[in-house]
């Protein structure tokens, strides 16, 4: 391989040459322009991304554009000036479409940034000397422009056997590379020595093509004594090609589908290693390339040192442009090169030549005739394809034979279409064949991916469901375990079973033990009420809610247990019997209740028949029990007065409490709501030294007759089961198990209801109210269910005509309390009526955002990993939105 013998490629054509055209002089500097358009996408890869602004200053040099990926290189700005437009400009491409740029109007200084030079390169790390390449923006100047650093980036050090430079710009008009060898030699070979530096490779080849003796003569002296070897070779189209390159130079041929690096080869342009050491050694990034100027159309065909986003229009003037000889403006050579539609396009970094040609130098081709299979395209193809054969797939769309057919093994440099007879013109073709591939890849991957997605979502959905199950058949077992420990602990004396408790308490209970026994029968009912949450909701919230409900009613009935134990008299003041009757009820609702709901169910498991099946007996048994207990059951005397004060008041004492936990649950309060809670808390005073002054003055009374209780329990019942009923209604959305659950709600609270009614019922003539009262009660009610009513038809923004309807029943309610309170007999409270103005939609703006404010810094306050800086935010958030509200209020 590093010998002087040089190989040959199959195919090749010789077309005629016109080198002298623009190379007899060196290369020129052409005038600064009044404007540069610098596009963005100068390169393979995603394009650069904008870091300038419009109106912004920039300098010679500077980074106005960053690159967006791995696959891609920052853009400089050419020339120092004002950053005029960015968006859609003129590109020289052969659609005519526009491309994102960055215009820059110069001020004629040309003033450079601070430059840094690495002039001691070789004490650089490799990433970092990569890195100073990859900032500098070199992409391949020779061809498709692909990022510098990309390529290099490839094989580890030591992979690399040979070095290629390639000198060899075989295309017939194009002489850029050939003058820039002999004006720039010793950067030529300065920057094959830091590419050397940094990939390490065996060998250094250099490839020229013979037609070009000062050029080789120029790198020959710069290479001097240093171990590069310089191959000539012979003149022929298209030698310069990477692969075709390789072939001559080494006699190595890249497989098909290959890259030069899976055979130990890497190929650089001469004019990018004169860019490599510009940026190294000099600091420069790539803003500027030598372009060929050339064509009968000019009258001073020359090289010239072009800025990257000088109008081709500008150029041309400078060469001499005659528009009236102009026919075609090619970018490129005349072989690969394409038609610009227009001038008004920039220079780019791979803009090596701008032909403009007369009609008599480039003459259009002949129309195309039918293909003759003469087969002289097989015999210059330089890559050994079949090009008839995909001449003839391209046409059928025979995607699969293109490709078995190596497809894109061609390198498009049209030496088919130049030697074809019938003037078929092939290249296009087979760049259309491409697209075509490359698009229909692209929709496969995409329906690929769609797949994937749709199955990994099935997975998702069916682990979903399995879960789901798993959860049922777990909650279903928790359940069948808390029924039978509630059946184990009801076997129990003295707790549930109502025979056992009628068996204890016929002797009657003391004052103490009455207490007890009430204590242990709400800590009884709470506890089955949280089993039955806990069997529907396991969490670990309510498991703990159990374990203490457990706990507390263990201690209530051994409490209960140890005071009839120490009890010296058999009797008590009053008989029990009543007490068990009024339990025995309960138990018999509860299990009613338990049935129906089973046998609501359109389908059942085994376990819910069973169980069905077991609460049936149980119901049965209660039933019996109740009778018996009913029939044993003695008159009782009335309850005093005082008793029953004592009562309402401890009710009202607990349910203030309750509305007070609720309020102070909440994270975040408005301004009505603190007030609302601070009268609760009024309240509640008020209703416990009511209370405590009660209990002091009451004196020894007889029990309260058992239908009393009854009625007052089935309140607190009914009570109970509708701020729960609300709670779940005031829910925005609700899950299929908050469903279930606020239907079963809704039946115990019937059921409750039903009990209630019953139970007021059976009142003792003692309390029977007089007719005014029982008028005034239910005009009460009425009032209340009036009210409820409209509040509901407003919440749900009902027509004014539904509110105006509701709104004179609740009018005509209140005449009619009016009149039930007059005809009474009771003196008329003392109404205290607060108007309250509705809020207007800015004020409940402004109190939601303090809300939402108060709740964010409450939240970054019980952080402890919360910045400082986001905790003074959210201060100076929630300071702002309390100021804005009350300027508000106040105006």
């Amino acid at each position: 391989m590093t010998s002087l013998n040089v190989w040959d490629i199959h195919g090749g054509i010789h077309p005629p040459e016109c080198k002298d055209l623009s190379n007899r002089t060196p290369i020129q500097l052409p005038p600064l322009p009044a404007r540069l358009v610098v596009p963005l996408a100068q390169h393979i890869g995603a394009p650069a991304e904008p870091c300038v602004v419009l109106g912004e200053r920039v300098l010679k040099g500077q980074k106005i554009a960053e690159a967006a990926g791995f696959v891609s290189v920052p853009v400089h700005a050419p020339t120092s000036g004002t950053v005029s437009f960015i968006g859609p400009q003129p590109y020289p491409h052969v659609s005519g479409m526009l491309s994102a740029a960055i215009a820059i109007d110069s001020d004629g200084q040309d003033e450079w940034i601070e430059l840094q030079p690495q002039p001691d390169y070789r004490t650089m790390q490799p990433d970092q000397l990569l890195e100073q390449i990859r900032q500098a923006g070199i992409s391949g100047l020779g061809g498709a422009g692909f990022p510098t650093a990309v390529k290099l980036n490839g094989p580890p050090p030591g992979k690399i056997r040979a070095l290629i430079i390639n000198g060899t710009e075989c295309e017939p008009y194009i002489t850029a590379d050939d003058m820039l060898m002999r004006d720039k030699a010793h950067e030529l070979v300065a920057g094959i020595e830091i590419l050397v530096h940094l990939i390490q490779p065996e060998h250094v080849l250099i490839g020229i093509e013979d037609n070009k003796p000062e050029a080789i003569e120029a790198v020959r002296t710069a290479v001097g004594d240093r171990g590069f070897l310089v191959k000539v070779f012979p003149t022929k189209y298209p030698s310069g090609g990477e692969k075709q390159l390789i072939q001559i130079l080494t006699g190595e041929e890249v497989p098909s589908g290959g890259l030069p690096a899976d055979i130990g080869m890497l190929c650089q342009n001469v004019g990018t290693c004169v860019a490599i050491h510009d940026a190294v050694l000099l600091g420069k990034p790539l803003i500027s390339r030598v372009t060929t100027l050339t064509g009968e159309a000019l009258a001073r065909p020359m090289n010239v040192e072009a800025l990257i986003g000088t109008p081709v229009a500008d150029l041309l003037t400078f060469a001499g442009l005659d528009q009236n000889r102009l026919n075609r403006l090619i970018m490129g050579g005349p072989m690969m090169g394409f038609t610009l539609p227009s001038v008004d396009v920039p220079v780019i970094k791979t803009t090596n030549c701008l032909l403009a040609s007369t009609l008599a130098e480039l003459p259009p081709p002949p129309p195309a005739l039918p293909c003759i299979r003469c087969g002289e395209c097989a015999e210059v193809c330089p890559a050994s394809l079949l090009p008839q054969q995909l001449h003839f797939f391209a046409l059928g769309q025979e995607h699969e034979q293109l490709k078995a057919y190596n497809l894109f093994d061609c390198i498009e440099c049209g030496a088919c279409a130049y030697v074809c007879p019938s003037s078929i013109p092939l290249v296009q073709y087979y760049r259309a064949a491409k697209g075509e591939i490359r698009e229909l890849e692209q929709k496969q991957q995409k329906a690929e991916h769609s797949k994937q997605r749709f199955e990994l979502r099935q997975e998702r959905l069916r682990r979903a469901e399995e879960q789901k199950e798993a959860d049922r058949k777990a909650r279903a077992e928790r359940a069948a375990k808390a029924k039978a420990a509630q059946a184990e602990a009801s076997s129990i004396p003295n707790q549930d079973d109502p025979v056992a408790r009628v068996q204890a308490q016929k002797a009657g209970l003391s004052e103490q033990q009455k207490k007890l026994k009430i204590e242990a029968s709400m800590a009884q009912v709470a506890l089955k009420k949280a089993e039955k949450q806990l069997a529907i909701h396991a969490t670990p919230e309510l498991e703990a809610q159990v374990a203490e409900l457990r706990t507390a009613a263990a201690s209530a009935q051994k409490a209960l247990n140890e005071a009839a134990s120490a009890t010296d008299s058999p009797t008590a003041a009053s008989p029990v019997n009543d007490e068990a009757a009024k339990k025995a009820k309960i138990e018999a609702a509860m299990l009613r209740a338990q049935v129906r709901k089973l046998e609501k169910l359109d389908s059942r498991e085994a376990e819910q028949d069973t169980e069905l099946s077991r609460l049936k007996a149980q119901l049965t048994e209660a039933e019996k029990t109740l009778a018996a207990v009913q029939d044993a059951t003695p008159a009782t005397p009335a309850k005093s007065a005082n008793d029953d004060t004592a009562k309402k008041a401890k009710i009202e004492a607990a349910m203030l409490r309750a509305q007070i936990r609720k309020l102070e649950k909440l994270e975040t309060r408005d301004t009505d709501q603190d007030a609302e809670l601070s009268r609760l808390r009024d309240q509640l005073i008020d209703a416990e030294n009511a209370l405590a002054a009660v209990q002091d003055s009451k004196p020894a009374t007889p029990a309260k007759p058992t239908s009393d209780d009854a009625a007052k329990k089935a309140k607190i019942e009914a009570a109970m089961l509708q701020a729960q009923v609300r709670k779940l209604e005031k829910l925005e959305t609700r899950d299929a198990e908050q469903e279930v659950e606020l239907s079963r709600l809704r039946s115990e609270l019937a059921e409750a209801e039903a009990a209630l009614e019953t139970a007021t019922q059976n009142t003792p003539a003692a309390k029977t109210k007089t007719p005014g009262e029982e008028a005034l009660k239910k005009a009460k009610i009425e009032l209340a269910m009036k009210r409820a009513e409209l509040k509901k038809a407003e919440q749900a923004g009902a027509e004014e005509a539904q509110l105006s309807k509701l709104r004179d029943g609740l009018a005509s309610a209140e005449q009619a309390l009016h009149e039930a309170e007059a005809q009474s007999g009771k003196p008329a409270p003392e109404l205290v009526r607060t108007d309250k103005q509705p809020i207007d939609d800015q004020t409940r703006a402004f109190k939601t955002e303090v809300a939402f404010a108060r709740a964010d810094l409450r939240k970054l306050e019980r952080d402890d990993n919360s910045e400082a800086e986001a905790v003074e935010r959210a201060r100076a958030r929630l300071s702002e939105a309390e100021q804005k509200l009350q300027e508000h209020t106040q105006s």
